[in-house]
Formats: structure tokens, C-alpha cells, sequence
């Protein structure tokens, strides 16, 4: 229930993610409930067919969580970047001044981070990555995945979060790099002629010159970023997905 959908403060009511979550171990238990399936194969030595278990196997259940947060938390990073990348153009905008409570991050944003937070998450729901996520990826990790794999590659896991931070501030630069060098060429066209004329005093009218133009920018590349946010969700998926593969050893 960390994904940014159900993380967002009071959009999500409590008893809707429980109601969720019970219809979700609703479906999946008879296949993880079967002596052949992975699930039992990995925990039957910590519970007896007849009921009865161990305070391990609460543990190993705790373990199981912690799957579901590494994909709740690797999918937040994916939104970070684009909300990030707002971040980075906002105060050469003149926006930086004007931050609202962003529900997705729970922390102030700037407004261009918020906006492109908001257009994320509509592609995320549009292209059905939602469903994708508790239909497939979820029920696979059951099935691939024990909370012993997460145990022996914690290392691993260190070093998959320290390079999805990277990917981050890639995406997010990659992302802000047409409006912030657009905007800078502009600042420093202006720093040039008010030497020229000081009597223009351009800097005056910065700030609706640098923000218009900042608008017209993401009117004329708004297609193009919609792409990219998309191929930002499909390889962020395709990376998750062998992670995962890596950890299981394999087992798909």
C-alpha cells in the first residue's frame, strides 16, 4: 500500500486498501495454499498442514512485506524523477516561490513538480500499469520469490536502490534539460543587453518573458515528455522484473 496511488493522504480511505488487500489474499490463497506450490515448498518446514506454525514463519510472513515494499518504493522512485525534474526548472521559471502540498511525495513541491507528478500518474492508470502490477507482478513474486532470497541479497538490494537513485536525477535531468537551457540562454541574452542599455531594465520583465516562454516550451515538447514518461515506466518495470530473477535465481 506504498505505491503513490494509495500513499496519497486521504484519497485512498483505509478501509478501501484493507477491503483491497483482503480481495487480493482472497484470490491468490488457493494457489499459495497448495502443498505443491513455491510458497509452501519454501515455508513447510516452519508450519504444519494441520494449522499450526512457528514464530519464524511470522517472521518469513514479515519478510513476504518486505517484497511488496521494495516494489511500492522502486515505483515511487519512478515519480520522483518526474516530480524532480519540475524541481530543477521551477526557479529559473520564477515558480520556485510557489510550492503546494504535493499528496503523492507528502512534501512541499514546487508546482511544476506537482504538475508533472499528476500527468505521470494519469499515463500510469491510462496504460493499465496499475492492474499489471497486483495481477502479475505480484502474484509472480509469490511464486519466484521467498523472503529468504531478500535475506541472502541484501547487498544486492543496497546496490539496486543506490543505482535506481542514479537513474533518478538521469531521468529527471534528461527530462528539464530543453527548458533549463532554453531559459538560461534567455537569462543571459537579458544580462547582455541590460549591460548594453540599462535603461531598458529587462530584468523587470524577466519574469513573465522566462515564464511564458517556459510554458510555451511544455505546450510544444508535452508529447514528447508523455513518451518519455512512458518509456521511463516500461524500463523501470523491465529493470524491476530482473531484479527480481536475479534474486529468485533465476525462476521466472
Amino acid at each position: 500500500m506504498i505505491l503513490p496511488l494509495f500513499a496519497m493522504r486521504g484519497t485512498v480511505p483505509r478501509m478501501v486498501k484493507v477491503a483491497l488487500a483482503g480481495y487480493f489474499a482472497y484470490l491468490v490463497f488457493p494457489s499459495l495454499s497448495a502443498q505443491t506450490s513455491f510458497f509452501a515448498k519454501s515455508y513447510n518446514l516452519y508450519f504444519d498442514y494441520d494449522g499450526s506454525f512457528t514464530l519464524e514463519y511470522i517472521m518469513l510472513l514479515v519478510g513476504e512485506g518486505l517484497i511488496g515494499i521494495i516494489m511500492g518504493l522502486y515505483v515511487s522512485m519512478i515519480f520522483a524523477a518526474f516530480s524532480t525534474a519540475g524541481q530543477f526548472f521551477a526557479f529559473q521559471m520564477g515558480f520556485s516561490a510557489s510550492e503546494v502540498y504535493d499528496a503523492l511525495s507528502q512534501v512541499e513541491n514546487p508546482l511544476m513538480g506537482q504538475y508533472f507528478n499528476l500527468i505521470g500518474m494519469l499515463i500510469f492508470l491510462q496504460n493499465h500499469w496499475f492492474q499489471i502490477l497486483f495481477k502479475d507482478a505480484l502474484t509472480a513474486s509469490f511464486n519466484t520469490l521467498s523472503a529468504f532470497s531478500i535475506v541472502s541479497a541484501n547487498e544486492g538490494i543496497m546496490f539496486f536502490f543506490l543505482k535506481s537513485l542514479t537513474y533518478l536525477f538521469l531521468n529527471a535531468f534528461t527530462l528539464a534539460f530543453p527548458i533549463i537551457g532554453t531559459l538560461t540562454l534567455i537569462m543571459v541574452a537579458m544580462g547582455m543587453l541590460s549591460k548594453a542599455a540599462p535603461q531598458m531594465n529587462l530584468f523587470s520583465e524577466g519574469f513573465s518573458i522566462t515564464m511564458l516562454v517556459a510554458f510555451f516550451l511544455i505546450t510544444e515538447l508535452m508529447p514528447g515528455m508523455c513518451e518519455f514518461f512512458t518509456h521511463s515506466f516500461v524500463d523501470g518495470f523491465r529493470t524491476l522484473e530482473k531484479f527480481f530473477i536475479q534474486v529468485s535465481g533465476g525462476i521466472q
